[in-house]
Parts: structure tokens; sequence; C-alpha cells
């Protein structure tokens, strides 16, 4: 185990597991955070404020989270914050929290850029480069001046960073945007802990998609295919597991395909009840543009239950053994061909399912925690890089 030395470490991110909008990047900060706090760690959270929790809490797992600031000032108020800390005011002021030895800058899309106030070691951590998410959710311009920030601007501000990234497909983009590789440590997900005994698969065909309802999720391929299936297969059904804004033109997407029977949104579940779904189901569908992880073929793979999703995604190709433990396509009607395939073919998905399940079984949050205290305690002692060459940690 990393010896800590009662380091107090301050991530910044934009949101934290309770916000409405929160996902994996948040689950995966939360379980990393909360090691660092069994390895004798002080750690904080600086996110937005939301309406649902309060301003200051600590969780369960020890983590003191501190929300200020909205969407887009949330950026601002973590530099205030963390400024007036050194005039002794605030919850970042030694009389309080204490004052952070290392941050942990999140990087969503658009940067905290806490190199440019901070004089302490900041660690970078960077689940997926979002150059196609830009234009998806912002227009041209917006798209084009939250790109060059991404790619150009913080690469420079950060160049003397390390970085830690969730897997190898995005550490080689930021190789390409001219992150020097030798300070990139890879570090995966955990798999989450199964709750709840066993639940057998459904007698009918079922396919399952999980994860927020927004533009870049690509539901609507989910939806399309299902359209088509239901041709063939007049059993077939689809859950749609999860919440977001985006949800009233998928409604629409499925009134107007004629496949209202077929679907059911089910909005936010709980643990035990998403554990029961990836059970009950035949294949989990991930038609998501861009990922850094795929975190939820992880939790699919835990239940034996193998996954569709698409190669150009990123991260989801290193979170499965591609043609072991599912498969992964090129484009919409592929998806369609691959879905239809491992429907019809009862064999090779149990046996996919299989080797999924124990594929997952490599991935833990304790071997996730301890390669991260690592990069961490590292810094302290002397800010070197933490992968001389680049390699991923398990």
């Amino acid at each position: 185990m990393t010896d800590a030395c009662g380091g107090h470490v301050l991530f910044l991110n934009w949101r934290d597991t309770k916000h409405p909008e929160g996902g994996g990047s948040e689950l995966y900060l939360d379980r990393v955070a909360t090691e660092l706090v069994r390895r004798g760690y002080r750690v904080t959270l600086l996110c937005q404020a939301h309406g649902i929790a309060p301003a200051q809490e600590t969780t369960a797992g020890g983590v003191r989270i501190v929300r200020r600031g909205g969407r887009h000032t949330v950026y601002l108020m973590a530099a205030l914050t963390y400024l007036i800390g050194l005039l002794g005011i605030g919850p970042l002021s030694r009389r309080r929290l204490g004052r952070p030895d290392v941050i942990i800058d999140v990087g969503n899309g658009m940067p905290f850029l806490s190199r440019l106030y901070a004089r302490r070691p900041v660690i970078v951590l960077v689940h997926h480069v979002h150059r196609e998410q830009w234009p998806v959710v912002f227009g041209p311009r917006i798209a084009r001046i939250g790109w060059w920030i991404e790619s150009v601007l913080a690469v420079r501000v950060y160049r003397r960073c390390q970085y830690v990234t969730v897997s190898e497909s995005t550490r080689d983009e930021l190789t390409g945007l001219g992150v020097d590789r030798h300070r990139i440590t890879v570090v995966h997900n955990g798999t989450p802990e199964v709750t709840g005994p066993p639940v057998p698969r459904t007698p009918h065909p079922s396919l399952m998609v999980l994860g927020r309802l927004v533009p870049h999720k690509r539901v609507e391929f989910a939806l399309r295919a299902t359209a088509l299936l239901a041709l063939e297969l007049p059993t077939v059904e689809l859950v749609v597991a999860g919440q977001g804004w985006w949800d009233e033109p998928l409604l629409q997407l499925t009134e107007d395909l004629g496949i209202q029977d077929r679907v059911r949104f089910t909005g936010f579940v709980s643990e035990e009840r998403k554990h029961e779904l990836l059970c009950g189901s035949w294949l989990l569908l991930m038609p998501s543009l861009k990922e850094g992880w795929g975190l939820t073929i992880v939790e699919a793979g835990v239940r034996g239950t193998p996954s569709v999703a698409f190669r150009s995604a990123g991260g989801v190709a290193d979170a499965m053994a591609e043609g072991e433990t599912g498969v992964l396509v090129e484009n919409e009607y592929d998806f369609f061909l691959q879905v239809r395939a491992l429907l019809l073919d009862a064999r090779r998905r149990t046996e996919m399912g299989s080797a999924a399940a124990v594929h997952a079984g490599r991935f833990t949050w304790e071997k996730a925690g301890e390669a991260f205290a690592g990069v961490v305690h590292r810094q302290l002692a002397g800010g070197m890089p933490s992968a001389p060459t680049g390699e991923r940690v398990r």
C-alpha cells in the first residue's frame, strides 16, 4: 500500500455523483477518491452546486465535497475558492479543510486550467477527448472555440504536468494532441460490485441501453435497430435505462417508429434494479459516439451479458476483448447486423457472456486506487512523471 503521509488531494470536477447528469466519470472519481482516503490521504472534491445536495458534505467514504458555482461558473468559482484560501478564507483555508498538497484537474472537455493559479503539483485526469462531441452538443462556432481550448490551450497550459487517463485509446489521442507520452499513465476503472442474486434471462429476445440520455450516446441507433429486428423477431424488447435532457426526442422517435410496445424507458434505476436488468438482458447495446472507457460494458460483463459497441468510440475497445466478450462494429447498419446475429445465435452469445464475466473480473477498484495513489505519491515526492514509458496500470 502506498504511503500517503496524510497529504491533502483536491479534485476539481464539474459534477459529483449526486448531480442529475452525473455519469461514469463521476463514479470513477468517487471510487478513486474513496480509495485514496483508505490509504491515508485527505481528499476534497470541488464541483458545481445543484439543487439536490448541500453546499458541503462528507461522503460515506470520507471524501469531503464542496459545491460552488453552476454549470458554466464552477471553473471561475474553483479558482476563487482556491485563491481566497491563500488568505485564510473559505473551505480551502488552513483553519478549515486545509491547503491542498496536490490538485487533480479533471478535464471533461473544458479544463479548470488550475496550473495558471496553483503553485502545487497538478495531475490532469482525462477520460476521453471530445473532438467528436463538441459539434454534437454545440453550434459550429462554440464547437470550434471549445475544441481549441481542449486541444491547444489546455495542452500548452499543462505541458509539464502528469496526466492520468482511463484507457489506452485516450492515451493515444492525447499523444496525438501533443501531450508527452511519458507523462501519461493509464489507470483503468474497476468493476462495480454485483448487488443481488443472479436473475434468469428473459424468455424473449431482450436488449438494453444503459446511460445518460444525451445526443452523443446515440440511443437512436438502438431504437432503429429494434424497429428492424421486430420485423423478424416479434417479441424483441429494448430497455433504455437512464435519464437526461434528450429524453423527449427519443420518446418521439419511438412513437414515429411505432415501437412503443417494444421499448421501455425506465428513467433512473437503482443499483439493484440495474443488476436485474443487466442479468435479464440478452445483450447490452452501447452505440455511443465516444467513451473514455466502457464502464457499462464491464458492468454487463460481470453479469455474463455480452455487448455490442462502436469501434470508433475509443475506450470501449479497451473495456472488451473483441470477438470474445462482445463485438465492435463500424457503422449503424453493421450494428443492426451484429445485434441480429447474436440474438439468433444462443451458443455464441452464451460463450461470450461467460468470457465477459471472466474479463470483467480483471478490473478492481482496489487496483485502480493503488495505481492512482502511486501517481499522487510520486508527484508529492518530486513531481517526476509516474509512468516513464507511458505504460498502462491495472
